[in-house]
C-alpha cells in the first residue's frame, strides 16, 4: 500500500511537472505573437486555464535603471470579459481591447497547435 502511494505521487508530480513546463512554452510562444522581444525584456501570453488569460511583461526601465513588471489579467464570463492589472480592480475591457484579445487567442491557438503538431511529428 505504502509503495502504490508512492508511484501515485512521483507520477502526480511528474505530471504537474509536465503541465508547468507545457504552460511556459505555450507562454513563450504567446510572449512572441507580437513582435520581436527586445533584449532584456521577458514577455508572456498564455491561456491559464478555460476562462483565464494572462499577459506578463517585465523589462528594465532605461531612464531609471528599475525592473518594471506588469501582469494583465483577463476573467472570461458569461456577462463579458474583465482584466486586472497588478492589484486594481476589474475593469470591463473596451470593444477594442476585447476585439485585440479575441485575435490574440486565435492566433495563439493557430502557433501552439502548430508547435504541439511539429513536436509530436518529430518525436
Amino acid at each position: 500500500m505504502l509503495l502504490r502511494s508512492y508511484f501515485q505521487q512521483k507520477a502526480s508530480q511528474r505530471r504537474e511537472a509536465m503541465y508547468r513546463a507545457l504552460l511556459h512554452h505555450e507562454a513563450k510562444i504567446g510572449g512572441e505573437l507580437f513582435g520581436p522581444i527586445p533584449e532584456g525584456h521577458r514577455r508572456e501570453f498564455f491561456c491559464l486555464d478555460e476562462h483565464t488569460w494572462v499577459w506578463h511583461e517585465e523589462w528594465t526601465d532605461e531612464r531609471t535603471g528599475e525592473r518594471r513588471i506588469v501582469t494583465t489579467r483577463y476573467d472570461v464570463r458569461p456577462s463579458g470579459v474583465l482584466k486586472s492589472q497588478g492589484n486594481n480592480s476589474y475593469q470591463k475591457l473596451t470593444l477594442e481591447e476585447a476585439r485585440n484579445l479575441y485575435q490574440a487567442a486565435g492566433l495563439y491557438e493557430e502557433r501552439v497547435t502548430a508547435d504541439l503538431q511539429r513536436m509530436l511529428q518529430t518525436a
